[in-house]
């Protein structure tokens, strides 16, 4: 039996930045760190933390006024930040950047008085944090169904983003069956579906032209690697979700020439060792052999910590408004200055019409911070 390692699998830059950013806090401030909700959907990664004196609770009410707190990477509601700040929690955001380029999406668009649509799956922690942006105006859709039966007040003026860990053909059916209905819909100005997920989702497509079965290394829980499964279901190979290798049913790998395995975003790649010695002891002699549709170099920089959240290392100085006309990013490292942070940031809309600045180590960049045209009162408020 020859195993296929599907290659990009496994912690993707956000996962990787929010497990960081929780080690390095009990290093800072010690155990107990309380974090809500799981950091990453990964069994094994939260028991590891755990081990290492994290707390993990589903409610700030849980957490002692005053303490730490570690907001997962899948984001949170307006309503939790305010909740956090009124019991004076030090809090720590480890939302990944790429959900919170949706989040600012939902912001903008919201304040330029569009009504909006989430295409996501109901009870996600993500698609939760997500609709918990705004106040109103918000439609959870999760099928084509739910579109042809969505009444919204705002025809003309309506727009959509979507959950980042979502099936890409799924996504693109809904997002079709949205124009057909209402063809001035406005989408998000880059896919919001994470490169991440993409990647991992081309990668078993791939691995489904070699293999006769896909095992997918992830929790129940994963949103993505659910998605991994599914796929491979929908390539017509047998298809086989696990949290580890004691999860594997032999009698699945039966008459099997050759497996192919994937995992997560949220799966470590320890747990993919482990399978491949699992399915070495059951007979495979045949070397194993990676499958590599693309070259991940994607890495979110930790920075500094603040009440913001720091995006590619890249701090944004102003919170999002409808129309920038001056603003600044203070670089960790100039250097990673680059398009998929202004991205990220959800303001290449208006990178042409405005001023960047880098501050450079050394710079102050307090001083400065509010100097230049800022526009008129009329202007902003615009």
């Amino acid at each position: 039996m020859k195993i296929y390692l599907a290659n990009p699998r496994g912690f993707c830059a956000g996962v990787d930045r929010a497990i960081d950013i929780v080690d390095l806090s009990l290093k800072k401030y010690g155990a107990p760190i309380y974090v809500r909700h799981e950091i990453v959907h990964s069994r094994h990664v939260v028991n590891s933390l755990r081990h290492k004196g994290a707390v993990f609770v589903e409610e700030l009410n849980e957490v002692p006024e005053g303490s730490v707190v570690i907001f997962s990477a899948h984001g949170v509601a307006k309503s939790v930040w305010e909740e956090a700040q009124s019991r004076r929690l030090h809090v720590i955001d480890a939302t990944c950047p790429l959900v919170i380029k949706v989040h600012n999406e939902v912001n903008r668009d919201y304040t330029q008085g569009y009504e909006l649509i989430l295409i996501g799956h109901a009870g996600h922690p993500e698609v939760i944090g997500t609709l918990g942006q705004i106040p109103d105006k918000f439609h959870l859709v999760s099928s084509v169904k739910d579109v042809e039966s969505l009444h919204v007040e705002k025809t003309q003026n309506l727009s959509y983003v979507t959950q980042t860990t979502l099936s890409v053909d799924e996504c693109r059916d809904i997002v079709e069956a949205l124009h057909r209905r209402f063809p001035n819909i406005k989408g998000p100005h880059q896919e919001d579906i994470c490169y991440a997920t993409q990647n991992r989702q081309n990668a078993v497509k791939s691995l489904s032209k070699l293999v006769d079965v896909i095992l997918v290394i992830g929790s129940p829980n994963s949103s993505n690697s659910n998605r991994l499964r599914e796929l491979g279901e929908h390539c017509g190979i047998p298809s086989y979700l696990i949290d580890a290798a004691s999860d594997i049913n032999p009698d699945w790998l039966k008459d099997a020439k050759s497996v192919g395995l994937s995992a997560g975003a949220s799966a470590p790649e320890v747990l993919v060792t482990e399978v491949v010695a699992y399915l070495k002891r059951l007979g495979s002699s045949e070397e194993v052999e990676e499958l590599t549709v693309i070259e991940e170099d994607v890495e979110f920089m930790l920075g500094e910590w603040r009440h913001y959240s720091p995006i590619s290392g890249v701090f944004l100085c102003i919170d999002s408004i409808a129309v920038i006309e001056d603003f600044r990013f203070i670089p960790h490292n100039p250097s990673h200055l680059n398009r998929l942070a202004l991205e990220v940031a959800g303001v290449s809309e208006v990178i042409g019409n405005a001023r960047l600045q880098v501050v450079r180590g050394g710079e102050d960049p307090i001083s400065e911070r509010h100097h230049g045209h800022r526009g008129s009162e009329r202007e902003r408020q615009k």
